[in-house]
């Protein structure tokens, strides 16, 4: 099996930097000119410093899709503001009419239960929130880490896993929910 990041442009922890500030600056944007809406900021958990090239934007999208489609399903009102897929990584931003924490429980039951999901971040904001609303803040459990089932913060925190390792696992999904589809 190829790894599906033999290629793609290393980011610096500068260009990943200021990434996060434009995003933070575009999500701080919305929610003051949306008050009563819900904002969800999705993107991709990618280690290492590839962090996107045209597969790991495929497996953005076919999830993010898969999202949409869980959020009509469930009758959510939404609308889709922005999706880029920029050498840092993908991302995309809905403006959601439904309730905050309905729509936090809706992302994490995504991130938990579709193994595309487990790639994805999704935060969830609101006027009322100083952050994105937390697994902890609805007395739910912390995210698992998708190789070993531990909570991924400490597996992060610790590096117990390599970058290769991370990588392999993410380049078998894509091509077992992409390529013999």
């Amino acid at each position: 099996m190829e790894s599906i990041f033999n290629d793609g442009d290393a980011q610096s922890i500068e260009e990943m930097l200021a990434s996060r500030d434009e995003r933070v600056a575009y999500q701080n944007k919305i929610v003051a000119e949306n008050p009563h809406k819900t904002l969800l900021a999705i993107k991709l958990n990618i280690p290492g410093p590839i962090k996107n090239n045209q597969k790991i934007d495929q497996l953005f999208s076919t999830g993010l899709k898969k999202f949409l489609n869980e959020l009509e399903i469930n009758d959510f009102r939404f609308s889709l503001l922005k999706q880029t897929a920029k050498p840092s990584g993908s991302e995309a931003f809905l403006l959601v009419e439904n309730d905050i924490k309905k729509t936090k429980l809706e992302a994490i039951h995504f991130e938990d239960e579709d193994p595309l999901g487990r790639l994805f971040d999704i935060d969830v904001l609101g006027n009322d929130q100083q952050a994105a609303l937390s697994r902890v803040s609805l007395n739910l459990p912390v995210r698992k880490c998708f190789i070993c089932s531990r909570p991924a913060k400490d597996c992060a925190r610790s590096r117990r896993h390599s970058v290769a390792e991370l990588q392999d696992k993410i380049s078998q999904l894509y091509y077992l929910e992409l390529e013999n589809k």
